[in-house]
């Protein structure tokens, strides 16, 4: 019921955006680069909390998008991705970096355009078990308790549970979920807590040789498929010309970027990241997702 009732609140706070939505704040091709030629482009990070944090953090990006796109770019602190959508329909901010749960939610609530994709090397869901787990497929896993992250996340939460989608469970009855964050997670799977664990690969492995233990001991149940990529989104009144001449130097500079990205300790999941195109399409997995778990409505 807390699960539900915080993601519930969140995606109340993305409708509570839209009700100041007009056609004209979405349809409209003003740009804040009409009122003057020398405007910066403003860039919120929607995971980021503080000016100080994001020139940590993302000082390096941000030069390199300076340079890339041949305009200067600013900072606009928020302090969480509901902020960022208000920001974009407000246009007091161009330019967001978003995790694909987050992209769909702002899609959604503010016509937020995607730029160009951010890859994350081995971004995908897992499933494993604790010792001793007479579990042999995710259809076994009915009536069980899984443990997860966090709400929203995608690859702690959305993604594990498309994976029990496609098995055939359906996850608003056939199984109990515990949100118990990265660390509480993968100590109640090994401390045999909950009949299975659900979460990012990467730390499930990571978990493996900190732990000094044997893929056989703790055993990997299923892989997910590659999720989504992290977004690079524009507000919607960007004009169509100014957006794929943005494309093509990013694509055209890829290599500065995620160089410049994935400098910092904090961001070096980007190390081995490329920039792809993007359709929004590319996003439908999330949002089968939330129609899964009964929040489709607020998409």
């Amino acid at each position: 019921m807390k699960r539900r009732y915080f993601l519930a609140f969140s995606l109340g706070l993305l409708a509570s955006c839209a009700a100041n939505q007009t056609p004209d704040s979405i349809s409209s091709n003003t740009t804040p680069s009409e009122e003057t030629s020398v405007a910066p482009l403003k860039l919120a990070i929607s995971d980021v909390q503080g000016l100080e944090d994001l020139e940590r953090d993302y000082e390096p990006f941000r030069m390199a998008l300076e340079e890339s796109l041949g305009r200067s770019v600013e900072f606009y602190p928020v302090d969480s991705y509901t902020e960022v959508a208000s920001a974009l329909q407000a246009g007091t901010v161009d330019l967001s970096v978003v995790g694909p749960s987050e992209y769909v939610l702002i899609r959604a609530r503010t016509n937020a355009i995607p730029v160009i994709a951010i890859t994350r090397p081995n971004y995908h869901a897992a499933i494993a078990l604790p010792p001793g787990s007479p579990v042999q497929s995710i259809a076994d896993l009915k009536g069980k308790t899984i443990a997860m992250i966090k709400v929203g996340s995608t690859s702690g939460h959305l993604g594990p549970t498309e994976m029990f989608v496609s098995a055939g469970l359906d996850p608003k009855t056939d199984y109990q979920v515990k949100m118990l964050g990265r660390e509480g997670s993968l100590a109640a799977l090994k401390n045999g807590e909950v009949d299975a664990w659900a979460g990012p690969i990467i730390d499930y492995e990571v978990f493996l040789q900190e732990e000094g233990v044997s893929a056989d001991e703790f055993r990997l149940l299923q892989k997910g498929p590659a999720l989504p990529s992290d977004v690079l989104i524009v507000n919607s009144r960007t004009k169509a010309e100014e957006l794929e001449n943005w494309r093509d130097r990013l694509l055209g500079d890829q290599q500065a970027v995620i160089s410049a990205l994935a400098s910092t300790p904090a961001n070096s999941k980007y190390k081995e990241s490329t920039l792809i195109s993007v359709e929004d399409r590319d996003y439908d997995m999330i949002r089968n997702v939330y129609r899964a778990i009964g929040e489709g409505n607020f998409l």
